[in-house]
């Protein structure tokens, strides 16, 4: 942590950050959370309880599904993160197949958690590109809606583990 640069690797691009307290510089204290929203304009990680309980502001990290409210930039040096906006292909824009699912089954309503859910998803299927409805329910056990039911979120998520979606080739280590 008393590293003069911290370097991330954000949606395949990297990124080098000056730490310390003046002007421009990423304080330490500051969360992976705030680097990504303000000063980097990736908001669709979303900012609720600060606690790391409602994963509204979950990224994968290394490919785990992580709350970013609850990570130091600092701490995170040489990390591959990827946020929802790093799912879509950055040619195309063609959605992820998570993202596509997400749409085709309506598994969404304000939309403010959607985010956390798609992207704890996406970490499940690269994981696990089968898995079982106790797995689904055991991955999103952190991620809050007060909106919707998950039924559709599920069915989303099944009709990806149903069909097999081959996430390896195309966007399982999108970086």
């Amino acid at each position: 942590m008393g590293a003069e640069t911290t370097t991330l690797f954000i949606n395949g691009m990297e990124r080098t950050f000056s730490m310390g307290n003046h002007f421009g510089q990423v304080p330490c204290s500051e969360t992976l959370l705030e680097t990504l929203r303000d000063r980097l304009g990736l908001t669709a990680a979303k900012k609720s309880c600060d606690e790391g309980a409602c994963g509204c502001c979950t990224v994968i990290k290394d490919g785990e599904a992580v709350p970013s409210c609850m990570l130091l930039t600092a701490d995170c040096d040489g990390a591959h993160i990827t946020t929802l906006e790093g799912l879509a292909d950055p040619e195309t824009g063609e959605l992820s197949a998570v993202q596509q699912a997400f749409l085709d089954y309506n598994a969404f309503q304000c939309g403010f958690c959607t985010p956390g859910i798609i992207m704890t998803t996406q970490a499940l299927l690269n994981k696990n590109p089968h898995p079982t409805e106790e797995e689904v329910r055991d991955a999103l056990s952190g991620n809050y809606c007060r909106c919707i039911s998950h039924y559709h979120v599920f069915e989303a998520i099944a009709s990806l583990a149903g069909r097999g979606v081959d996430l390896d080739e195309k966007w399982r280590d999108r970086r």
